[in-house]
């Protein structure tokens, strides 16, 4: 059960609804208000993680003791109280743009208010992550890119849905070995400075490491002088068999000279199969900058300013009630104007082109809905998927939506969105609510 995860307020809002018998089915729509300036698209994450909270959502009588005891309030009518609605979404690893609904769900009021903190927290995080990661797979430019923002996430949990988001994104592997087990991904790691630090001299260790770990030896060469690491690496990888894989990884200093010099001494050594990994402080403007003066790197290993999104660290992510038994409804305060109604996206297939439109208007000719119903009476539809399953799937949609999106939305420096048309539909009856609702009587 999970009912508690929740802010104090949809409590109140939750408890008045249930008090006066107001149960009728409410349409709360998420969506992004608007971009973060320097980004030219999102991508859709954490839909998997929102289906299992509300397959799980309830109150135990500790979470209602709890309540009691910390609000003072009469919280009997919770008891008992589950998700038995309707969601619609877009899945993971589809290309979104503002004022696109990730998600839409239709269920009992006081329910489909009660999910909306939970769900906005599980959505908003996992999206900016994918979004990034997606900017660093773009700047990388067909290069592996690995998730190394384990230590630098903000807790544990989203550790594991950086590795996860990053993966939905294009990235090789994780360093983070929870979530390589839990995702199916490839767990990827050498070693750290303190490794070196612990033996009596660099070639010490690089010995060492090399017997222990022949089918995975990558050394780390910048814990003393880089490029007299780089030949102590060298001498070490040349007296291991010929069969088996090398690397080293760069974690500091000027890594475009580096890796140049670097590359050399070991094509030299006769290592032209060896691998170069560069490290430290990335993110999509240093490495396409790195991509962009040819430096012979193989390997980006990209950490905190992914798993933090650390330009856009958050979204701003709205949860917003669109439809209440039938009536649409909309916000008009300044600054925050809503569209009433459910909702529909159709994507052109063979343009960058997005309409947003009423629920249950007919498919434009060549275009496909981005929503479908993946909950219904409070259980997700379709075959069950494994967690790796999900993630390879949400991968492929990414990789499909990439090659869709045009430059101009994938421009790192200077991005612009695909547009977004309103359907004339639907900005019909934006136009009649707002009337409506502005003619009320003072």
């Amino acid at each position: 059960m999970s009912g508690n995860r929740t802010d104090l307020y949809e409590i109140r809002m939750a408890l008045s609804y249930l008090r006066r018998d107001m149960c009728a089915p409410a349409t709360f729509s998420m969506f992004v208000r608007a971009l973060p300036r320097s980004r030219g698209f999102l991508v859709a994450a954490g839909l998997a993680d929102c289906l299992s909270f509300l397959e799980d959502f309830g109150f135990t009588d500790a979470e209602l003791a709890a309540l009691e005891r910390i609000t003072g309030l009469d919280v009997t009518p919770l008891a008992g109280l589950r998700f038995t609605g309707e969601v619609r979404a877009v899945e993971e690893g589809r290309v979104v743009f503002a004022g696109e609904p990730l998600l839409e769900v239709t269920a009992p009021l006081a329910e489909a208010q009660l999910v909306e903190t939970a769900l906005l927290n599980l959505v908003t995080y996992q999206t900016a992550i994918a979004a990034k990661a997606a900017r660093c797979r773009i700047a990388a430019a067909g290069r592996d890119v690995v998730d190394f923002a384990a230590r630098r996430t903000h807790g544990p949990d989203a550790a594991m849905a950086a590795a996860r988001a990053s993966r939905i994104a294009g990235f090789a592997g994780t360093s983070y070995v929870a979530a390589a087990d839990r995702y199916g991904l490839a767990a990827s790691g050498t070693m750290a400075h303190s490794y070196v630090q612990a033996f009596p001299d660099e070639h010490a260790a690089f010995e060492a490491f090399a017997a222990d770990f022949p089918a995975s030896a990558v050394f780390l060469v910048d814990t003393y002088d880089t490029l007299t690491g780089v030949d102590r690496a060298i001498d070490v990888a040349r007296r291991m068999p010929a069969n088996q894989p090398v690397g080293v990884r760069l974690d500091s200093g000027d890594l475009h000279t580096l890796s140049w010099v670097t590359r050399k001494r070991l094509d030299d050594a006769g290592l032209t199969g060896s691998r170069i990994i560069a490290s430290g402080g990335l993110d999509e403007h240093s490495i396409a900058r790195l991509v962009a003066a040819g430096a012979p790197i193989d390997v980006f290993g990209v950490g905190t300013r992914m798993g933090v999104s650390s330009d856009a660290p958050a979204l701003d992510s709205v949860y917003k009630l669109v439809d209440l038994d039938g009536r649409p409804t909309m916000k008009l305060s300044a600054g925050k104007v809503g569209i009433p109604g459910r909702k529909q996206v159709f994507r052109a297939a063979g343009r960058p082109a997005d309409v947003l439109a009423a629920h249950d208007e007919e498919v434009p000719r060549d275009h496909e809905p981005l929503l479908t119903t993946v909950v219904r009476d409070g259980r997700r539809v379709g075959p069950l998927r494994t967690e790796t399953e999900l993630v390879q799937d949400a991968r492929d949609r990414f990789t499909a939506d990439l090659a869709w999106l045009p430059a101009h939305a994938r421009d790192l420096v200077d991005p612009t969105p695909v547009r977004v048309r309103v359907s004339d539909r639907l900005h019909a009856l934006t136009e009649h609510v707002r009337r409506s609702l502005a003619s009320q009587p003072s």
